[in-house]
């Protein structure tokens, strides 16, 4: 079985005080997530993410840590976040882990060729 779906867990919650403590973290040095460096620019997300998005052959999602279900809080808590995982069948996988992210430096095209190389690897 293929994968049905790309989930991309940052490193923060949602919600005005989650943003608010991830941004004052990021200016503090202190917080740092490599899958928002990628989907975000300074204030929204990228016009360039949302058009790679459609593209992909699979849904991608985007959660932040309080948004999880049981089943996807699991899958991060034996990854850390952020992290980009697949749902294969009834299994989640790690697709993308945090230093794979953070190696980006917020590139969206980085992101696309990663993703399309492994999708394309896991069908040969």
């Amino acid at each position: 079985m293929g994968v049905t779906e790309i989930v991309g867990v940052y490193d923060a919650d949602a919600g005005l005080l989650g943003e608010a403590a991830y941004v004052w973290g990021k200016l503090r040095g202190t917080r740092h997530c490599g899958l928002c460096d990628i989907t975000h620019g300074t204030v929204r997300r990228k016009g360039e993410w949302d058009r790679m998005a459609a593209r992909l052959p699979v849904r991608v999602r985007l959660l932040h840590l309080n948004e999880l279900d049981d089943e996807l809080r699991d899958a991060v808590a034996s990854s850390g976040a952020p992290v980009v995982l697949t749902r294969e069948g009834d299994r989640w996988r790690v697709l993308l882990g945090a230093s794979e992210l953070d190696g980006m430096t917020g590139s969206v095209a980085a992101f696309d060729a990663a993703v399309r190389a492994r999708l394309e690897g896991e069908s040969t």
